[in-house]
């Protein structure tokens, strides 16, 4: 599944065969609920497939506003399911070293989700 980025929601690359799923960009369309309600979906499907599956999760968002802060719980909610049905969940945060806010996000997402094995990423940028 891939959905190319736009300025104002993110890149979707969610590669189900190689079990590796990125997002990347920046999140705030206008309508998150039906700009992630498909991704979801799919991705729900995908992991209620997966059996004793090791999957890569890359998360790079430098920008994401309260209606996608939902929608991430959803995948991420979507994800400890994957983790208690048996599969395992590699997730790598990734964030601007200066930005608290997504730094304290992720910490927030691995506190609320301690079954994913988390890694946090700081990048640094020019």
């Amino acid at each position: 599944m891939y959905i190319g980025a736009t300025p104002s929601s993110p890149e979707v690359n969610f590669d189900f065969a190689k079990h590796h799923l990125s997002i990347r960009g920046e999140s705030y369309p206008e309508n998150a609920a039906a700009f992630y309600g498909e991704i979801i979906k799919r991705l729900r499907e995908y992991l209620g497939n997966c059996s004793q599956t090791r999957i890569t999760v890359d998360i790079s968002l430098a920008y994401f506003n309260s209606s996608s802060t939902k929608m991430l719980f959803n995948i991420f909610e979507a994800f400890n399911s994957a983790v208690t049905a048996g599969n395992e969940i590699v997730l790598n945060w990734y964030h601007d070293e200066e930005d608290d806010t997504i730094l304290e996000f992720g910490q927030e997402l691995h506190i609320d989700f301690p079954l994913i094995t988390f890694f946090d990423h700081p990048v640094k940028t020019a």
